[in-house]
């Protein structure tokens, strides 16, 4: 029975459990499964993504440590690709994700010892079996060495050693360094001599060897024809698309296309090459961490020829030798590229969702946005969805998402393209400002800089059309981002000749609008869309789209509870996507999860109406019956529900026999008008009759106006006079 190194403890290994967090390991494993929850890792950086880092424990093993769970911002995060670092296995998922914690201690003599987890059992760093001290590269021990995959491949080669293949290997050796001597390169020996005995019989030891030998080979040949690649190395290999790579794995390949990113790993440089068909990962290897081909870059068409395989589960292509392609080489596969680019990218014969005289009126536009989108899918490109922060914001974003992913995933070979390409952000007030468009661009410019990653496409739904966006949306034109603007709400003459594309339809929501886009732009996802226009309106929801929602099982108490549940969500962490949550609402009909949070909805809503309507001032302004609410005085802030959301079903119940109803706090107010009222007008007319109040629009499609707090009482007299002029 052994003790435990730092108690004594009889155990059986060389810590206890108890201790077990006191400790640091270095994984020796190649599958998730092997590790054990709630240790303490070394682990080296792989890459950044929006929701946080991914680490490799391991040249198989790569674990996620979500931004939610670092003790400070990711963005001030210090690490690079490529360093050392200690994190917590806090979680091995059914599918062989690695959910990964923080680990305040981050230097290893912070830990009272360091240990080697592997698969047949833990050990002392001084026990275990290989001795990097003996290695070529001058290496340390393997209780401070990084995990890294060129670690990974010596272990591989040293084990192989300790088995019995001594005398082959030291020949080898030999016959590397003769040839070394001639001028020549031990890459150039091994390439001739491995795939001979990979080749040698069918039993389990000579597929063991294959494997062995197929990475020994990745590491080398890719170091010689780095050295060549840039001369024009030829391989003479038969061109192939991405969409085909599966049914050729083990196979070499040529590739001719797009670099769409480049990221340097701890051990490999891999590009993502994308052609006609989709985009696939191509790993180069140097050595651990060393920039492969460093001239070239993101947006160079290339030839790339290498061997097809399949890593961690995921289509990957070995890189042989990579070119970047000049003159008629170049303009042939552009060609090719745009030609397949333009016939994918339209959508073929849309057809609206129901037979809805306003949407089918704006075809063409809704057309030309799920062009855009597709093209920017094609084009690798990330997608940023910004909505608004209320249930027709949630389900616009969230039509658009359903249609998105399933062309990301199709396009992109890695199981994490969701995730880079593709992001959905709330918006407050429904309106892009200075200080939405400023981080936006901050994270862009970040992603571009550490990722290499394309400028995004946004599109804006239920937010954007109106011109207190303007701000924002000139900032990204500044950088030449593209976007277009998805909206019930007519948009803005300033708006339409600054983005790309608009589909708006006055009259109609934003979640009707968008769940055309959304079918036009997939319309394999059609089926999945025909109930979310009915759960976006709040009172006279078109026929066309109640039949269209009963067909698809949702009746209209079925749809209320829906909206009346996302309009609570909407309201906790606006600054969240809740993609998870919004799915299992919308799509997968959770059972009682809509009705157990709209219950909560409508006693939180019912609470705050009959404290604002016993409190509500009544006034006649010009033969007009106006109600008015001190939102500071009489509602609960920070509280569920939102003023506008309150006003809004004030002035419900009390249209018939009160036509405005004004909201009104510190510095600011929102105006509910029974009758088409504009805004802007409205803010001109009020500032002309209190000129020092400082009164303007400053959420139009929400109907907020500010003013300075100590001109409270003039302003709200100021917007209730130009409200009543209007009508």
């Amino acid at each position: 029975m052994d003790k435990c190194i730092i108690c004594g403890t009889s155990t059986g290994g060389p810590v206890c459990d108890t201790h077990q967090e006191d400790v640091v390991f270095d994984f020796r494993g190649d599958h998730p499964n092997q590790l054990t929850e709630d240790r303490f890792y070394r682990g080296v950086v792989d890459g950044y993504a929006d929701f946080g880092v991914f680490v490799d424990l391991s040249s198989g093993v790569t674990g996620l440590l979500h931004r939610s769970k670092i003790d400070q911002r990711l963005e001030s995060l210090d690490w690079e690709p490529g360093d050392s670092v200690f994190v917590q296995v806090t979680n091995v998922r059914d599918n062989g994700d690695v959910d990964l914690g923080w680990s305040i201690r981050q230097s290893e003599r912070e830990f009272r010892g360091t240990l080697i987890d592997a698969p047949d059992g833990d050990r002392l760093a001084e026990d275990d079996g290989s001795d990097d001290s003996d290695d070529d590269d001058g290496g340390s021990g393997v209780s401070v060495q990084p995990p890294t995959e060129a670690t990974s491949r010596d272990e591989s080669r040293n084990s192989d050693t300790n088995d019995g293949s001594d005398e082959s290997d030291d020949s080898e050796t030999a016959e590397a360094s003769t040839s070394s001597a001639d001028g020549g390169s031990q890459a150039s020996v091994q390439v001739e001599k491995e795939p001979e005995t990979s080749s040698a019989g069918g039993s389990e030891e000579a597929d063991t060897a294959e494997a062995d030998a197929a990475e020994t080979d990745t590491v080398e040949t890719d170091t010689a024809e780095t050295d060549t690649a840039d001369d024009g190395v030829d391989l003479g290999y038969e061109r192939a698309q991405v969409a085909g790579l599966r049914d050729r794995v083990g196979e070499d390949v040529r590739l001719e296309g797009e670099v769409v990113s480049v990221r340097q790993t701890s051990g490999p440089t891999v590009f993502e090459l994308g052609d006609e068909s989709g985009v696939v990962d191509c790993a180069a290897f140097v050595e651990a961490g060393v920039r492969a081909y460093p001239d070239v870059e993101t947006g160079d068409i290339v030839r790339l020829d290498g061997e097809v395989r399949i890593r961690r589960d995921e289509l990957q292509v070995e890189t042989e030798a990579l070119v970047a392609l000049e003159g008629e080489d170049r303009e042939t596969v552009e060609t090719r590229l745009a030609d397949a680019l333009d016939e994918e990218a339209s959508p073929d014969g849309f057809e609206p969702l129901t037979d809805d005289e306003p949407v089918a009126a704006v075809t063409d536009d809704v057309e030309a946005v799920a062009t855009t989108l597709r093209r920017a899918v094609l084009e690798s490109r990330p997608v940023v969805v910004r909505h608004d922060a209320t249930a027709d914001g949630y389900v616009a974003g969230a039509a658009i998402e359903r249609a998105v992913l399933p062309l990301v995933r199709e396009e992109h070979a890695n199981a994490d393209a969701a995730y880079h390409y593709f992001d959905r952000r709330p918006l407050e007030e429904g309106s892009y400002d200075m200080d939405d468009a400023t981080k936006d661009v901050t994270r862009m410019l970040d992603n571009r800089e550490r990722h290499d990653e394309k400028l995004p496409l946004f599109v804006f739904a239920a937010a954007g059309s109106t011109a207190d966006s303007l701000d924002g949306l000139e900032l990204l034109d500044l950088y030449g981002v593209e976007s277009v603007v998805v909206d019930g709400v007519a948009a803005d003459d300033a708006v339409v000749d600054l983005v790309a594309e608009t589909a708006t339809v006055p009259g109609r929501t934003a979640g009707t609008v968008a769940a055309n886009v959304a079918a036009a732009t997939n319309d394999d996802v059609r089926e999945d869309l025909g109930h979310l226009p009915a759960v976006t309106f709040w009172e006279e929801t078109p026929d066309a789209y109640a039949d269209l929602a009963a067909e698809a099982g949702i009746d209209a108490d079925a749809a209320t509870r829906l909206r009346e549940a996302i309009a609570l969500e909407a309201f906790y962490q606006s600054y969240e996507d809740k993609r998870e949550l919004i799915i299992d609402l919308l799509f997968d009909q959770e059972v009682g999860l809509a009705e157990q949070v709209s219950e909560q909805f409508r006693e939180k809503l019912d609470a705050e109406l009959r404290t604002a309507e016993a409190n509500l001032e009544s006034r006649e302004v010009d033969g007009v019956d106006v109600a008015v609410l001190d939102t500071d005085a009489y509602t609960h802030r920070f509280d569920f529900p939102p003023k506008s959301l309150l006003l809004d079903e004030l002035h419900r119940r009390h249209r018939d026999e009160t036509p405005v109803v004004v909201g009104h706090a510190m510095d600011e107010l929102y105006v509910r008008a029974t009758g088409d009222v504009d805004l802007d007008e409205v803010a001109d007319a009020a500032d002309e009759r209190a000129p020092t109040a400082g009164i303007s629009a400053r959420g139009l499609r929400n109907g907020k106006l500010g003013f300075l707090s100590g001109r409270r009482d003039e302003a709200v007299d100021a917007v209730i006079g130009a409200t009543v002029d209007q009508l």
